[in-house]
């Protein structure tokens, strides 16, 4: 008996099916090619990340190729990362606005280039290592033309205990707290960073050039 009652109920599940399929057989073939294709929408644009992200590299590595020749202009070489960065991909664009404005920085145009590290510091859509990098080269540059005050409390949250640029933003400040005439201020700062083993040889041997002109 127990077959004949798993035969009526196979039997009842494929009836049950076939009224499913009747009723609704539209909607879910429907529903299944939208499951394709959003599929298939998620791998073309999957697809057109890497193409943009490729054509951006070689375009990136063009551009630094043009830049570090002997004859090279500085301003055309900015021109070109400005052209990469209009048309790449939040990785690349953020690399190539920062090489532009270190090229116009170097060739004299250093208001143009302050307004570029500036805008990548406030671009939310760009790595916050980078952002933080672009607030550290405002910084260094803005020290003959802006408030020191203002670059010291622009790069107060850089010099920080955890942040990759903690060494370099503090040195700034230093450079900000001499051109503000706080020399003991800044010799305090400066000797804090000559006996930090943490931060970079770098950062600490300038520090202590700074010390010894500045008396110890």
């Amino acid at each position: 008996m127990s077959d004949i009652f798993n035969e009526v109920e196979q039997d009842l599940r494929a009836e049950r099916m076939k009224r499913l399929l009747a009723r609704y057989g539209g909607l879910l073939a429907g529903a299944a090619l939208l499951v394709v294709g959003a599929v298939a929408g998620v791998q073309g644009w999957r697809w057109w990340q890497d193409r943009q992200a490729a054509q951006a590299a070689i375009a990136y590595v063009e551009a630094s190729r043009q830049a570090a020749a002997p004859e090279a202009d500085g301003r055309a070489a900015a021109e070109r990362f400005a052209a990469v960065a209009a048309n790449a991909p939040a990785g690349y664009r953020t690399l190539a606005r920062l090489r532009a404005a270190a090229l116009l920085a170097e060739a004299g145009d250093r208001q143009q280039a302050l307004a570029l590290w500036d805008a990548v510091a406030g671009d939310g859509a760009a790595d916050p290592l980078y952002r933080d990098l672009a607030s550290l080269m405002w910084g260094l540059h803005a020290l003959d033309s802006e408030d020191p005050q203002v670059i010291e409390a622009r790069l107060g949250p850089l010099a920080v205990p955890g942040n990759p640029w903690r060494a370099s933003a503090e040195e700034v400040r230093a450079l900000a707290m001499l051109r503000r005439g706080e020399t003991e201020a800044a010799r305090r700062s400066l000797a804090a960073l000559a006996a930090d083993e943490a931060a970079p040889q770098g950062v600490r041997d300038r520090a202590g050039r700074l010390l010894a002109g500045l008396g110890g």
